[in-house]
């Protein structure tokens, strides 16, 4: 059957072979038609006026209202006509449907044309442009589906939706939407932006994620090639990230576009393109489109083709006859077959080859002689199994053989011609021959839009194989293993071309297949797989494998599998990363336990032995990982999970569908329930925990037995969209459940489940609301939405109490489009409300809607959720860039980054009594964290600013920790030895030499000797962990907020000093290397030269602004200066002994952030805020080089041991490299791109260090990388787990570093020999 609205040229008057078809048919259609039920279509086609619709309402009869509603029609033109046949398709009227079929107007002439050439030029240029497939050689026009899909295309012309076609496999829609698009009119009046295509299948979310990353970089490469103004991005790496990519691209840069989406399988696939755009779509399943916001519009497509289509397929294929040319067994074979186009067209090929054998065909499809393949509601598999079983019967013996070998194939997985070049032992010309004859008998396909080209097998000719070689199977896979094994006998493909891809993703596959468990242990146990397969594919590939083949790994070794997993989950994100890392590298950051590390050890010594650079992290045994659970308790994104009330439980779902609840401290599956039709996005436990609801894209609101998992109540459809969110009163006093959606109404309701509606709904948002949350004592809700608004609503009246304009926060931004307002979260006592949007969460007061705090992030990643901590200023934060991140949001400060995830975070909540924090993610697991363990504030974690001494092999290392303790470590093992009670005051610096120990105190006065050690330790609260040697005293300085320093001996722990002078805070403290002086600088704006023994002091006064650091400068063996810098923007020269100022340089209109003297002390460099460096005369006091180029603050520099070169290192992340004698840039070292950050280095280049041969340069800024001076290459990095470097030391032999990131974590460094 065929409905066929079509835009015609000259519609004024119906034809006249429509009109008279509707005379002669005009009894019948008055004695059946119900006119109400067909007017209902017409008005919405636009062909039938409301003042129309009531005039033929006003008759009394049913007849009488049929008569008028024809008389209506035969006044009318082509649409109308149209409009009515489909009317009555719709509506069931089949048989009168038929009656109007043979005279439905056609086409245009201009289209007509485009029927038999294909197309103006302009469409084929177009089409070819939007990657659409050309006509088949032997191709039939189904004239009527054609103008039908056209009919619902013209529909777009005016506004965003989707055109579903929808029918059973092997029925044509795909060369049905090609050739629809095929017509000069529909392009230029409906998609004069272009037209896309993108084949689907049955992706998982990487494929999809490349599928769409490929679209975006030919949109935006066709873009730059009519705008070359316009730049390349890179390309997205998450699926959120690329969905709002292409939302960008189509909404601004391809406006009313056509994105045609070929074989869509899965709603969540569907999902993705869900972006306001129009979209014509192929499918079996037409309940797709109901997941999806927009008009829909949906056409039909038969699995069987009409007789005398048939017949014309066959007769193209035999050279061209006309059907009623062809032999009675023609029609016949049609009949057996009922007309499935595959069948037609697999038999059809096999005559083009043996055109005598139609009785032979005729009589292999009548025997049913193999066995049925399983039926299948969406496809006629018995004429799929007489055809494909006389295809092959007809290849040559040893073609047959080949041919049984495809059976190892996935579904839906294209294949190059070396892949089986590999299976079958043949040159790949041969193969090409092999597979040209495959496909010319329409036994496999292949796509000519890649190079080279691609084969691959219908699933059902794969369904239809896996039967006929079912006792064989584990032979052919293992045959696929041996056969690569032999071909890569020296290591994998590295190409990373599409025969490199397939081995990657799928010799694991064949390995389980093939029941080869050695030889799968080998491979993924193996570092060497990990790191090729990473660099190729990515992480995400990887995790999947360990998941999927989990239960076959563990029966070696569970242990070792898991060491794997857990290295792939906490450096996911490293792994994405370009330029790919050294994974070997990160790898020797795991456990000495952990075969990972074993493996990555022995790789490090051997590269070490040629010359490479690795760091072991030595102390890295007394650190915990910080999660504290992994669970992956779906296959699929997590969208949602939830602590229960008593914090025993967690409640997951996500796109899987189904609701898992688990024990949350050892993972363990409680209850599984397959919950909804759709995406599970949200679910909720009740304040008693035996609760729990659940919402989804079906829009639907379940509530079920948490203990049972039967389903108590079940909300019928309110909502018209997807539901969001669901939340529980947080007391039973008055039990209700809030729920919010993609309604732009109705948005948000309140349930009481003892009703079976809805109890109320909040009118106040006018676009879809997407987060809801009750305040602690369940007065308020507030709603988040994408209005750009956060409203508060009384609980007990549903009334709005307040709205808050988030929108007003950010600046008007045309590219990203209007602010949307993610979610809320509440502060324990309810006096002020979190709401997250963009990249900034923001904390206002209740009562007066106040904004209190602010809180942004990278500007190159979005919060997804937040929640505040019940028993804490802390509130949690997920973001899109892979990490969760604490923030204190009285102090405004970052106190955690918890780095593991794969993909974006979507959710965060803490467990009610603050202990734990769960995160969940794309990448399809939970994590469980620690609140302690991440939490600086709360677990015991150092300082950035330290202090490290390295004597004869012995590395001492001094800092403060989080909680104001000063604790001394041993560099070779982080183990504590020293650590002291906590201090009233804040530790500020520390200083340590050989002989002595110096701590400086804010209270400004100054103490000598005369104490015992007990009395010392009583007055300190010192706490003696561990001796250090028994052999051997250090000093320590120790400098507080309020001023002051004291001066230790240790292990004694006898006060040597207490300095007082300073009246601000000390910002830095140095001893002279004979150790009898102390030298200190302030926030104060001086610097003090102490004699710590004796107590004499000289006070250095000059500077207007605080003097951050300073450095010794030696001019002669009898006497030592001291070259200060501040951020006023001068350099000062002192007399040490003295105090006497010889110089005062204004050296830039900035602040002075660093300086450096050359080992010669001939020349200092400085370097400023105001984006220069300059180098000095130690003698004239005059600039002898300016040193322009840098973008940004320049903010470290360093001389090396030779002095004939400077490193300068800017907050973008960029070191250049001088030349000293003549000012020239001899380098510029910097990644490739910016990362994460938004900078070269992962933050500020806070510190810089030569080798004492000069050849490398050691960085700090994000993270901490080695290189090349030479080259101005990297040539190692490694990636601490916090960030923001301050400063490193670096031991005189160049093999050992010590370092301590922004999260409190020490990292002792040592070079692998």
């Amino acid at each position: 059957m065929r409905s066929s609205q079509v835009r015609s040229v000259d519609a004024a008057m119906m034809e006249e072979g429509a009109r008279s078809c509707l005379l002669q048919s005009r009894s019948i259609l008055e004695q059946d038609i119900k006119a109400s039920y067909l007017m209902d279509h017409m008005i919405a086609d636009g062909v039938l006026t409301r003042d129309e619709e009531a005039r033929i309402r006003s008759k009394l009869t049913r007849k009488d209202q049929a008569v008028a509603l024809l008389e209506v029609l035969l006044r009318k033109d082509n649409q109308a006509y149209i409009s009515f046949y489909n009317a009555l398709v719709c509506e069931s009227y089949g048989d009168l449907a038929n009656l109007l079929h043979k005279s439905l107007p056609l086409v245009s002439p201009e289209a007509e044309k485009s029927f038999s050439d294909g197309g103006t030029p302009y469409v084929q240029t177009v089409l070819s442009q939007g990657g659409v497939p050309q006509r088949p050689v032997v191709f039939v026009s189904r004239t009527a589906l054609l103008n039908r899909l056209r009919e619902k295309l013209y529909r777009l012309q005016k506004e965003p939706g989707w055109v579903t076609v929808f029918g059973m496999a092997g029925s044509g829609k795909s060369i049905l939407a090609a050739e629809a698009v095929r017509d000069h009119t529909l392009i230029t009046e409906c998609f004069p932006g272009g037209v896309h295509w993108m084949s689907i299948g049955q992706l998982d979310r990487s494929d999809l994620l490349a599928r769409i990353q490929t679209l975006c970089f030919r949109l935006e490469q066709q873009s730059q090639e009519q705008d070359p103004s316009l730049s390349l991005h890179r390309l997205p790496t998450s699926l959120d990230e690329a969905k709002e990519r292409l939302r960008f691209l189509v909404h601004h840069r391809y406006p009313r576009s056509l994105l045609i989406l070929d074989d869509i399988w899965d709603c969540s696939v569907l999902k993705a393109f869900d972006i306001q755009c129009r979209v014509l779509l192929t499918t079996r399943d037409r309940s797709l489109a109901d997941s999806v916001t927009g008009s829909k519009y949906e056409v039909a497509v038969d699995s069987g083709l009409e007789e005398n289509q048939a017949l014309e397929i066959l007769g193209l294929y035999v050279n061209g006859r006309k059907p009623e040319k062809l032999p009675e067994q023609a029609r016949s074979i049609v009949r057996e077959c009922k007309g499935s186009p595959l069948v037609v067209s697999l038999i059809g090929a096999l005559l083009r080859d043996f055109p005598d054998r139609w009785s032979y065909y005729l009589q292999k499809l009548k025997q049913k002689q193999f066995k049925r393949i399983r039926k299948s509601s969406s496809y006629d598999y018995d004429a799929l199994d007489q055809a494909m079983s006389a295809s092959i019967q007809v290849l040559p013996e040893e073609h047959r053989e080949l041919y049984k070998d495809l059976t190892v194939l996935e579904k839906d997985v294209k294949v190059p011609a070396k892949v089986l070049a590999v299976l079958w032992d043949l040159e790949p010309e041969e193969v090409e021959d092999v597979l040209q004859d495959f496909v010319n008998k329409s036994l496999m396909y292949r796509d000519c839009h890649q190079r080279p080209y691609l084969y691959y097998l219908h699933d059902l000719q794969l369904d239809f194989l896996a039967e006929m070689n079912r006792s064989c199977l584990e032979d052919l896979h293992t045959k696929v293993v041996c056969q690569y094994q032999k071909h890569y006998s020296q290591g994998p493909p590295t190409s990373g071309d599409q025969e490199c891809l397939y081995w990657f993703r799928f010799l694991p596959y064949h390995m389980v297949k093939a029941n080869l468990t050695q030889e799968l242990y080998s491979l993924m146990f193996s570092l060497d797989w990990v790191v090729t397969k990473a660099k190729i594919m990515g992480p995400a590939h990887l995790i999947n494998d360990y998941v999927a083949y989990g239960a076959v790994l563990d029966k070696e070794n569970s242990e070792v599998r898991a060491h794997f997993q857990e290295f792939l989950s906490q450096n996911g994100h490293q792994l994405e990363q370009r330029p790919f890392p050294d994974v070997v590298q990160l790898a020797l950051s795991q456990p000495d336990s952990s075969e990972v590390y074993r493996q990555a050890l022995q790789q490090a010594q051997k590269r070490a032995a040629m010359g490479g650079l690795y760091l072991d992290w030595v102390n890295k045994s007394s650190l915990e990982s910080l999660s504290r659970l992994v669970v992956q308790p779906h296959l699929g994104s997590v969208y949602s999970a939830c602590f229960s009330h008593d914090g025993s439980k967690i409640a997951s779902g996500g796109s899987s569908k189904t609701l898992r609840v688990f024990n949350s401290i050892s993972g363990e599956k409680l209850r599984e329930i397959e919950a909804h039709e759709d995406e599970v996005l949200c679910c909720a436990f009740s304040p008693d925990d035996r609760l729990i609801a659940t919402c989804s894209s079906d829009r639907k609101v379940k509530v079920w037995n948490s203990i049972t998992g039967a389903a108590t109540r079940v909300f019928q459809v309110e909502h018209e969209e997807q539901i969001n969110h669901c939340q529980f009163t947080n007391t039973q006093r008055r039990l209700l459940l809030a729920t919010c959606s993609n309604d732009n109404l109705m948005n948000t309701k309140l349930w009481n489940l003892n009703k079976p509606s809805s109890q109320n709904t909040m009118f106040g948002h006018m676009e879809p609301v997407n987060h809801c949350c009750f305040s602690p004592d369940d007065t308020y809700l507030s709603t988040s939405s994408c209005d750009g608004t956060m409203k508060l609503w009384e609980v007990s009246s549903t009334n709005l109490w307040m709205s808050i304009d988030v929108a007003s926060q950010f600046p008007e931004d045309s590219e990203q489009g209007g602010v949307v307002v993610k979610c809320s979260t509440w502060s324990s006592d309810g006096r002020r409300v979190i709401c997250a949007s963009r990249n900034a969460v923001f904390v206002f007061d209740v009562k007066t809607t106040e904004l209190l705090h602010e809180i942004r992030t990278s500007r190159l990643s979005s919060v997804q959720f937040c929640h505040a901590c019940p028993n804490s200023n802390l509130v949690a934060l997920a973001l899109s860039h892979y990490a969760v991140e604490l923030w204190d949001i009285v102090s405004n400060k970052k106190m955690a980054d918890c780095s593991g995830h794969l993909s974006w975070v979507h959710g965060v909540q803490f467990s009610p009594d603050g202990s734990l924090l769960l995160s969940c993610s794309d990448d399809q697991t939970i994590r469980v964290w620690e609140t302690k363990k991440v939490h600086t504030t709360s677990a015991v974690s150092m300082k950035r600013d330290s202090a490290a001494l390295f004597n004869n092999g012995d590395i001492t290392v001094v800092a403060a920790d989080n909680r104001n303790r000063l604790q001394v470590r041993n560099g070779r093992t982080g183990a504590v030895m020293f650590q002291s009670e906590e201090q009233e005051s804040r530790i500020r610096c520390t200083a340590i030499c050989s002989q002595t120990v110096a701590t400086g105190q804010e209270d400004g006065t100054v103490q000598a000797g005369g104490l015992t050690a007990r009395q010392v330790l009583r007055t300190i609260r010192w706490r003696t962990v561990k001796l250090l040697n028994p052999h051997r005293c250090l000093v320590l300085a120790v400098a507080l907020e309020t001023g002051s320093i004291q001066v230790l001996e240790v292990p004694s722990g006898t006060c040597l000093a207490t300095l007082q002078g300073h009246t601000r805070t000390v910002l830095h403290c140095q001893f002279t290397p004979d150790g009898q002086t102390l030298i200190s600088s302030s926030e104060d704006g001086t610097i003090r030269v102490w004699r710590w023994r004796t107590g004499e002091c000289v006070v250095l006064q000059g500077h207007k602004e605080q003097v951050r650091r300073f450095s010794l400068l030696t001019t002669s063996p009898s006497d030592t200066h001291l070259l200060s810098w501040s951020f006023d923007g001068t350099v000062k020269v002192w007399v040490m002994s003295s105090g006497e100022l010889l110089q005062s340089i204004v050296c830039h209109q900035g602040a002075v952030l660093a300086c450096d003297i050359s080992p010669d002390g001939q020349l200092f460099a400085t370097t400023s805020a105001d984006k220069t460096a300059k180098v000095w005369s130690s003698a004239s006091w005059e600039v002898v080089r300016l040193l322009n180029g840098h973008q940004d603050c320049v903010r470290s520099c360093r001389f090396s041991w030779d002095g004939r070169c400077l490193a300068t290192g800017d907050d973008n992340g960029e070191i250049r490299l001088w030349n000293i004698m003549d000012g020239t840039l001899l380098k510029i070292c910097s990644r490739d791109n910016k990362d994460a950050m938004d900078s070269l280095h992962g933050g500020w280049v806070t510190d810089l260090h030569f080798s004492p041969d000069n050849t490398v340069l050691l960085s700090t800024g994000g993270y901490i990388k080695w290189w090349n001076v030479e080259k101005g290459e990297a040539l190692q990095t490694f990636y601490p787990t916090g960030a923001n470097l301050k400063r490193i030391h670096v031991s005189p032999d160049f093999s050992t570093f010590v370092t301590i990131d922004n999260i409190g974590i020490l990292y002792i460094l040592k070079k692998v020999e």
